[in-house]
């Protein structure tokens, strides 16, 4: 029997949608399974989510030709700064530190509306012909079998497949299927989301606030907004989220500052648990997990994305090389060198937002001062700057092809 689909990607957010166009865009047979029709949150209108995409991703985006449907409505970060609650001494990074002879430097990255993205990634998913979406169903199991899998999903059908990849969320019943165990904790720390309206334009700086409770985030919008990503004690933020709105504009504002001049909240307020997991395998036999699935990091540095993003492209670079040379793109072979380069990438993303959410957190004054000195040095040595610049727009490390610039 032949197969119903090359692959089979298991959840339609944003990595999953992500991975299933770029595979059918170069050709390959692709079935998405999510319990919820991703159509119909494209209904609500803005709900004030924003992703942070760095330039290494968008290069992603315009490699498999999804960047012009978005490129209008994402606004560049030119600038990056970092200060510890009232502390004097910051980091202040800047594009055109990257500038190379008469070329201009690229944005550091670009803020983008959740729902842009899934509109873009839609529109494209019901273009290609060998993309098709199982909206209201879900993968009940993953039997693998010799040369092949079988999805069997909750209603009884049963997709054959050559693999399946799971982007189904850090809950991820497929991990859990697989019996792929992970490490796991959740901070006492929750994250508000919002959208604000400020006065005086951004300038396309983004902002990151160390405060005792943790880091809050403005992050500039197209036009005179901004999105606020606000990590509050979790015993706190019920509270602060049930607040009337002339309170919660008045602790908004406590934070935020009056250097956009006046602010207007906009659209619901959203709350997150902050956690952090790190799946001890990435792969099962005819299983590859993406995204959420594999990892979940703290948003101090705001990579969430894209390290997903980066499990894309280097997971689409694999299958889509394997099915070229006539080769199965469900082998063991390149799912283990999927696992080694994606790992060690979430490790050392978790490493570091963890430790540095526990560092400015720490109100002990010998800690602070030592970090804002440390804030300080980096700040007056350019070759730091400019590597630490390189890391958040994802340019260093093993790239896949799509980070590179280069298509699949």
């Amino acid at each position: 029997m032949a197969d119903d689909a090359e692959l089979v990607v298991a959840g339609a957010g944003l990595n999953g949608l992500l991975l299933a166009v770029a595979c059918a865009g170069a050709g390959l047979s692709v079935a998405v399974v999510d319990p919820q029709d991703p159509a119909a949150m494209l209904d609500q209108g803005f709900d004030g989510r924003t992703s942070a995409i760095a330039y290494g991703s968008q290069r992603v985006l315009a490699g498999i030709g999804l960047w012009p449907a978005v490129a209008g409505e994402a606004e560049p970060i030119l600038e990056i700064r970092v200060a510890d609650d009232n502390s004097p001494l910051f980091l202040h990074y800047d594009h055109r530190d990257l500038a190379a002879g008469d070329d201009p430097a690229p944005p550091l990255g670009y803020i983008v509306e959740n729902r842009v993205l899934r509109r873009a990634l839609l529109e494209r998913a019901r273009a290609l012909p060998s993309l098709r979406l199982f909206a209201g169903r879900r993968i009940a199991a993953v039997e693998a079998e010799a040369g092949g899998a079988v999805a069997r999903l909750d209603d009884g059908e049963r997709l054959r497949c050559r693999l399946v990849a799971a982007a189904d969320g850090k809950d991820s019943p497929l991990r859990r299927g697989a019996q792929i165990h992970a490490v796991e904790w959740r901070y006492a720390q929750t994250s508000i989301v919002t959208t604000v309206a400020h006065a005086r334009p951004h300038a396309g700086i983004a902002i990151e606030h160390f405060l005792p409770a943790g880091p809050f985030a403005i992050l500039p919008m197209r036009g005179n907004r901004s999105s606020i990503v606000w990590t509050e004690q979790t015993d706190l933020a019920p509270a602060i989220l049930a607040l009337p709105e002339a309170e919660f504009a008045a602790e908004l504002e406590a934070r935020f500052g009056d250097f956009l001049g006046a602010l207007e909240p906009l659209g619901p307020r959203w709350s997150y648990p902050l956690s952090l997991l790190l799946a001890e395998r990435y792969v099962a036999p005819r299983l590859a997990l993406v995204g959420e699935a594999a990892h979940v990091i703290h948003p101090i540095a705001g990579q969430g994305l894209n390290i997903g993003i980066r499990d894309v492209a280097a997971l689409a670079e694999l299958i889509i090389d394997q099915r070229r040379r006539g080769l199965d793109i469900g082998d063991a072979a390149p799912l283990s060198r999927y696992e080694r380069q994606r790992r060690t990438d979430a490790l050392v993303l978790a490493t570091v937002t963890d430790g540095l959410n526990r560092l400015f957190s720490n109100t002990l004054a010998p800690l602070r001062l030592a970090r804002d000195l440390g804030l300080a040095a980096v700040n007056r040595l350019p070759s730091a700057k400019r590597l630490l610049m390189r890391h958040a727009m994802g340019l260093l490390g093993e790239l896949p092809r799509l980070a590179r610039g280069e298509p699949l």
